[in-house]
């Protein structure tokens, strides 16, 4: 997808909303992702939106030029639905880049392959459970040590 320059949002001149063009772009994708949920995604959504389980998240939430499934910003944890595109072409090597860059600004990432969200939703549920009450790194202590980088 080709986003317009940075600091020029994709919405029309003059018609309300209340953002007018300065958005970045990854806000217009945000939203257009919300609305265009995949089925596995639709499915994790709906159990985790409303503080369900206690914690706040956000879904297709933007994040630098990245726009994450799931997001909980009092962990930084991200969630990702990983659909079998995630295996061709160039797509592995596209996530690791955004991975870096996601781990570089202090975020955790946790992957699902979308077959296993579909197959066994209770165990996700209970994976993200436990990533949010004992995670490996806790945000208040800064963000996390970078690869090859001394404790």
């Amino acid at each position: 997808m080709i986003l317009p320059e940075p600091g020029r949002g994709t919405a029309p001149a003059g018609r309300g909303g209340g953002g007018g063009s300065l958005r970045q772009p990854a806000v217009y994708i945000a939203r257009k992702l919300r609305r265009e949920l995949s089925l596995p995604e639709g499915l994790l959504w709906r159990e985790l939106r409303g503080k369900k389980h206690g914690f706040k998240v956000r879904s297709q939430h933007p994040i630098g030029p990245y726009v994450v499934d799931f997001y909980v910003a009092d962990a930084a944890l991200v969630i990702e639905i990983d659909g079998e595109a995630h295996n061709r072409d160039n797509r592995p090597h596209r996530d690791a880049v955004r991975d870096t860059y996601l781990e570089r600004h202090g975020c955790r990432i946790v992957r699902f392959a979308a077959a296993d969200l579909l197959s066994d939703l209770e165990r996700v549920l209970a994976i993200i459970a436990a990533e949010l009450t004992n995670p490996l790194h806790h945000p208040a202590d800064g963000p996390p040590p970078r690869a090859r980088e001394d404790f």
